[in-house]
């Protein structure tokens, strides 16, 4: 009988491995060109850009980011189970069987929010929620003095 009650208690200290290890809540980034926008969520919380949020892993919601002169843009944020969610879920049901996966999947700590960081253009509204362009690395051409090298024989 003892064995038992330890092995449950043993299984329930590792059952809820994801929501320990990643936790129950996300930060999502919230950003915007020109900074300053005004992001307000769904979930009642709101940021002036750049900035970040706490939300909560199973929480899907809409973000309408707000700038004086330019149109309101709202974005839908979902959630997705990430990798790191699925291996930890998966491995819950190894060690802590049902149990711990059902505590994993009811936290959301097997969850990710997609698009994240959130993004608006407003002044390109079609690359809203779209990493902004990054310069392409042109050929190395090394500054200052070089040393003459000469062709070996």
């Amino acid at each position: 009988m003892i064995k038992l009650i330890v092995g449950l208690l043993l299984a329930g200290s590792v059952a809820a491995c994801g929501t320990v290890t990643r936790g129950t809540k996300e930060q999502i980034a919230f950003d915007s060109s020109p900074d300053g926008a005004r992001a307000q969520t769904t979930l009642g919380v709101a940021c002036t850009t750049p900035c970040t949020l706490d939300i909560p892993r199973k929480k899907e919601f809409s973000v309408t980011m707000t700038k004086e002169g330019y149109d309101p843009q709202t974005v839908k944020v979902i959630t997705r189970l990430s990798g790191k969610g699925a291996a930890g879920v998966a491995g819950n049901v190894l060690v802590g069987g049902i149990i711990g996966a059902g505590v994993d999947v009811a936290t959301g700590a097997g969850l990710d929010h997609s698009p994240n960081p959130v993004y608006v253009d407003f002044k390109t509204p079609e690359n809203t929620s779209k990493t902004p362009a990054q310069p392409k690395p042109g050929p190395y051409k090394p500054n200052g003095p070089q040393p003459i090298t000469t062709p070996m024989s």
